[in-house]
């Protein structure tokens, strides 16, 4: 079974933890720093909502969902301009497993999938993923949980691949 508990303070040692971690370092950056955007998400300066992630009661992960809307006009859009050209009413997610001997078991697709869920249940239709396209392993997993990438921005996003999860409840 796979829950999503809203990320508190008391929460940041193990983020922490998990940030400084080699497989982390890879993709995200100085853990700092990442936690000082964690902070701000916790402390309502920032409309990211962060959660860590449970299978079976264990925390193994950490998830967040984006707003668009929220990030246009921001400094973020300096570093990634295309934000601008996406869906205002998109959202979008940023998913990181704890422990690297849990990499490539499918727990990646899976939480995606029931978050993605969570997500439309929350009434949102457009919902997008960005991962660094060298990144492999997490664009194989993302394929699998039913992101595709986004055709009219290729090669406009350059660390950055464009996916948006295709919706097909209701298509036969």
């Amino acid at each position: 079974m796979i829950t999503f508990q809203p990320l508190t303070s008391e929460n940041l040692p193990l983020l922490a933890d998990w940030m400084a971690r080699p497989h982390w370092r890879e993709w995200w950056g100085d853990p700092e720093e990442e936690l000082s955007y964690v902070r701000d998400m916790i402390e309502g300066r920032d409309t990211t909502l962060p959660f860590i992630f449970q299978l079976d009661g264990t925390d193994m992960g950490y998830i967040q969902v984006w707003f668009v809307k929220d990030q246009l006009g921001t400094d973020w859009v300096q570093e990634y301009p295309w934000l601008e050209l996406l869906p205002r009413e998109a959202v979008g997610v940023d998913l990181s497993i704890a422990d690297e001997k849990d990499l490539s078991r499918g727990i990646g697709t899976r939480v995606l999938q029931a978050f993605v869920d969570k997500l439309r249940q929350d009434g949102y239709e457009r919902i997008i993923i960005d991962p660094d396209p060298t990144n492999q392993r997490a664009v194989k997993a993302y394929r699998k949980a039913g992101f595709r990438e986004m055709p009219d921005l290729l090669g406009k996003t350059d660390d950055s691949l464009l996916m948006e999860h295709m919706n097909t409840e209701g298509v036969s």
